[in-house]
């Protein structure tokens, strides 16, 4: 769910005037320049040969998962997992000694998936932006947060890395064993222990925060309220508006029940009439963990999970949550 809160920062430094959304994003950084596009791929090492895109990566593009950049371990195509992880990309979450910097201008030199603005693939785009607001914003991203986004809006348990004597509130991930029952999630690439253990020095944009149901909340009525809470305004709600429209086109289909804006996938008139989506206009995503929220600007519904799990436990919590909420609105 990190992903959202990154995408407003943008959207607050692009109200600022510091940059526009169609800007190519090697105008801020360079290593960018020149991107490549996956031709063909050799499993026995790992190399590859590429072709010349056939445009530069917009700002845009990074914030709406159409630039082409893949997404390391969790990337469907087998390919791309191999490319990243030979290249020493950090996906999300480690307790290794990483900064986003090093991490994105790694990242910068690889191919893409497709030419930017093709297609939709879900990637760390957000993560190059993270990095693009520490480079436009002058401040350490985590910083940024802080003082743009978490203090303004009383968000006090929200923050990449939990301080000591908050860390016994971390809920532990976990899956379901072979005999059915439930059990912590063990060290893979990643531990689940990052936001209080290692070297808390990497700042993902597209994962890793840490925080509680309450404080997201304030974060979706502060979008459901048009860019402003308890007095505080962090967006214009013009803004509000190009963030919640269609930014893809019909990449996702032709009148299809959602489209992809500048931060959420948002119900459309189609998807409100299937029945189980909320409202049109609702807008939703989730996070890693299986953590999932919607708000209904409509009916003024905030819906948030907080799931902690990981693998394939065949969950159907997600859609029956949302059936639960929406049959309880009674006026």
């Amino acid at each position: 769910q990190s992903k959202a809160i990154t995408a407003t920062g943008i959207m607050m430094l692009w109200e600022e005037g510091k940059f526009q959304l169609d800007d190519p994003i090697s105008k801020y950084i360079p290593e960018f320049k020149n991107p490549q596009v996956l031709k063909s791929f050799n499993p026995a090492d790992s190399t590859y040969t590429t072709d010349p895109a056939k445009s530069e990566i917009t700002i845009r593009q990074l914030l709406t998962h159409t630039s082409g950049v893949g997404y390391g371990v969790i990337d469907p195509s087998e390919q791309m997992k191999m490319i990243y992880a030979k290249a020493g990309i950090t996906d999300a979450f480690t307790t290794k000694k990483v900064t986003i910097a090093d991490n994105e201008r790694k990242l910068a030199k690889l191919p893409l998936h497709f030419n930017p603005g093709e297609k939709y693939s879900y990637s760390e785009g957000l993560d190059v932006l993270g990095y693009f607001i520490e480079v436009v914003s002058g401040m350490p991203f985590d910083v940024y947060l802080k003082t743009h986004i978490f203090d303004p809006l009383g968000m006090e348990d929200t923050r990449f890395y939990q301080p000591e004597e908050k860390a016994g509130r971390l809920v532990a991930v976990q899956q379901k064993g072979s005999n059915g029952k439930w059990e912590k999630y063990p060290v893979t690439f990643y531990d689940t222990d990052y936001p209080i253990k290692g070297a808390k020095t990497f700042f993902s944009g597209g994962g890793g925060l840490s925080s509680t149901a309450k404080d997201y909340a304030t974060f979706l009525q502060m979008y459901l309220n048009g860019g402003e809470y308890n007095g505080i305004r962090l967006l214009s709600h013009t803004t509000i508006e190009a963030i919640m429209g269609n930014q893809i086109g019909n990449i996702w289909g032709e009148n299809p029940e959602k489209v992809y804006g500048l931060a959420f996938s948002v119900v459309t008139r189609k998807g409100e009439e299937k029945g189980g989506m909320g409202s049109e206009g609702t807008f939703e995503w989730g996070g890693y963990f299986n953590t999932q929220y919607f708000a209904d600007p409509k009916e003024k519904v905030i819906g948030i999970l907080m799931k902690q799990t990981q693998g394939p436990v065949n969950d159907e919590t997600g859609w029956k949550f949302k059936q639960l909420v929406g049959q309880s609105i009674d006026d």
